[in-house]
């Protein structure tokens, strides 16, 4: 049987939307459009070292 009282003193409430939400935007996270501009600033260089 399960005791309440108990699982009351346990439980840990989880993040409010707002909070959970501002820890994932805050995460410093490389998405596909920062490694496509890494890409492009690249080949932009190569092309330039070629072009000397």
């Amino acid at each position: 049987m399960i005791d309440y009282d108990e699982e009351l003193k346990k439980f840990e409430p989880c993040l409010d939307v707002s909070e959970a939400e501002s820890a994932i935007y805050d995460r410093e996270l490389t998405d596909m459009l920062d490694i496509l501009q890494d890409m492009v600033q690249e080949s932009e260089k190569a092309n330039r070292r070629r072009n000397r």
